[in-house]
């Protein structure tokens, strides 16, 4: 049977005849676009599964385009991943804020790629959670209806911000969450709190759970995820 669609919008032939050959190795079905405006239409007619978006593109760049993609019905639930150049957080930070679920630096390997992208179609096919649900991640279980969590087969006291974040995060595992998004989460909008105060949190809420704390990645220059 053949896998999911996937649409590169990339202005780089070079790159794109790169993703489309490791990718059409593995079964998937490979469109490409070289401009945004050329991407969003081919986005709209061609619904793909996956849309691999490069952030600096002529004419709209892919924060634009996310941005426009994430607002339309018919294409705010395509999972995007970010491509882009070294040393682009504020961008990166950015694309997570419109709604990007992952995001791969240049340059890449297309065995990272590979992987990044199965990941994503896994994590987004998968229904996460509900807020009463218990969520099983082997050494971390988390029981909202009872206000606990084990680590290790032993509870551990949490404060209630420490558990929101934490089930927060577990709720998507391998989901990448900007401090912003961290605290609109836990907190709300108007929650008057700082980068460093989620850094904090994260900080004791690893000291709790103990050896395994380590299942909360430290996404440098973005954020926070929990390891699958």
């Amino acid at each position: 049977m053949p896998k999911d669609k996937i649409l590169i919008i990339e202005d780089e032939e070079d790159v794109i005849e790169l993703i489309r050959y490791n990718l059409a190795k593995e079964g998937y079905q490979v469109i490409s676009a070289v401009s945004g405006e050329k991407g969003l239409d081919i986005a709209l007619e061609s619904q793909p599964n996956l849309i691999l978006l490069d952030l600096m593109l002529p004419g709209l760049d892919g924060l634009e385009i996310c941005k426009i993609l994430k607002k339309n019905q018919k294409t705010d639930n395509i999972p995007i991943i970010m491509v882009t150049a070294k040393g682009g957080e504020a961008d990166i930070v950015a694309g997570l804020e419109l709604g990007a679920d992952d995001f791969i630096p240049k340059p890449f390997s297309p065995r990272v790629l590979l992987a990044r992208i199965k990941a994503v179609l896994r994590r987004v096919s998968a229904k996460p959670p509900g807020d009463k649900e218990v969520i099983d991640l082997g050494e971390i279980v988390i029981d909202p209806g009872r206000f606990e969590v084990l680590a290790g087969g032993k509870i551990v006291n949490l404060t209630s911000t420490e558990f929101a974040l934490l089930h927060f995060l577990a709720r998507r595992p391998g989901w990448v969450f900007s401090r912003d998004q961290i605290v609109n989460a836990v907190r709300g909008d108007d929650y008057p709190v700082t980068d460093r105060s989620v850094d904090v949190q994260i900080v004791g809420l690893r000291k709790k759970l103990g050896e395994a704390g380590v299942r909360i990645e430290t996404v440098r220059g973005i954020g926070y995820r929990m390891r699958e």
